[in-house]
C-alpha cells in the first residue's frame, strides 16, 4: 500500500490505537489496588514511525496497535505498579491525540468533498 493512498487508513489505525489505549488506561485504573497487577500500555507510534520512515510500501497490518506490559514503573509492596496520577496524565494525553486524529480525518474528508464538488 502506498503512503499517499493510505492516509485515511493510517488515521483510522491511529483512532483505533487511541481507543485501545483508552481501554488499557481504564483497565489500569480499575485495577489500581489489585495485588500483583502490572499496568498495560499500547505500542503504536513506534510501529507507525517505522513504516513511515521506510522508503518501501508497507502493509497496514504492520501498523496495528499492540498491548504490552512496560514493566518499567516502580512496583508497590503489593506487587502493583499502577499510579493513578500517571494514568490520568496518560488519559489526558490520549484524549488529545484522539482529537487530533479526528480533526485530521475531518480535514481529509473535507478535501475529498471539495475535490468532488469542483468536478
Amino acid at each position: 500500500m502506498s503512503k499517499a493512498d493510505s492516509i485515511v487508513d493510517i488515521i483510522d489505525a491511529g483512532i483505533k490505537a487511541e481507543n485501545l489505549r483508552q481501554q488499557a488506561i481504564a483497565n489500569n485504573i480499575a485495577n489500581l489496588e489489585t495485588p500483583g497487577y502490572r499496568r498495560i500500555d499500547v505500542k503504536f507510534e513506534q510501529l507507525l514511525a517505522k513504516c513511515l520512515a521506510s522508503s518501501e510500501e508497507f502493509d497496514l497490518d504492520e501498523v496495528e496497535a499492540q498491548l504490552f506490559q512496560p514493566k518499567q514503573t516502580p512496583v508497590k509492596s503489593n506487587g502493583n505498579d499502577v499510579n493513578l496520577e500517571d494514568e490520568v496524565g496518560r488519559m489526558i494525553k490520549n484524549t488529545l491525540r484522539h482529537k487530533a486524529y479526528i480533526r485530521l480525518l475531518s480535514k481529509k474528508y473535507k478535501q475529498i468533498e471539495l475535490a468532488i464538488s469542483l468536478k
